[in-house]
């Protein structure tokens, strides 16, 4: 994020030096990867958040398929509950990687 400030930056100073190849396409996507460039590395850094994230990605393929929002194969909704139940599965075998939600008393 802060190599596009600093890109932004420039263009803004010399905009007809810096990026003649430069589109308003380019600043629309700036937003995208800056979202995710900061979502993998909170990804990386947080295990319980990389298998909570991983079960919920999962686990929507059939309330979609459900709503007709998202129409997917029998055999793709069978491999999304595989793959949400192997999170479940570690954070049984490991509890220390258990997602912990705090509530305020």
């Amino acid at each position: 994020m802060e190599q596009v400030t600093q890109d932004r930056e420039k263009r803004e100073k010399s905009p007809n030096q810096y990026h003649l190849g430069y589109s308003a396409a380019d600043e629309e996507t700036e937003w995208l990867q800056s979202f995710l460039l900061l979502l993998f590395q909170s990804l990386s850094c947080h295990t319980p958040l990389q298998l909570d994230t991983v079960k919920n990605l999962c686990d929507i393929l059939n309330p979609l398929g459900q709503l007709g929002i998202y129409k997917s194969k029998p055999g793709i909704l069978g491999l999304g509950g595989l793959v949400s139940s192997v999170p479940g599965t570690v954070t049984m075998a490991w509890p220390h990687v258990k997602w912990k939600i705090h509530t305020s008393s």
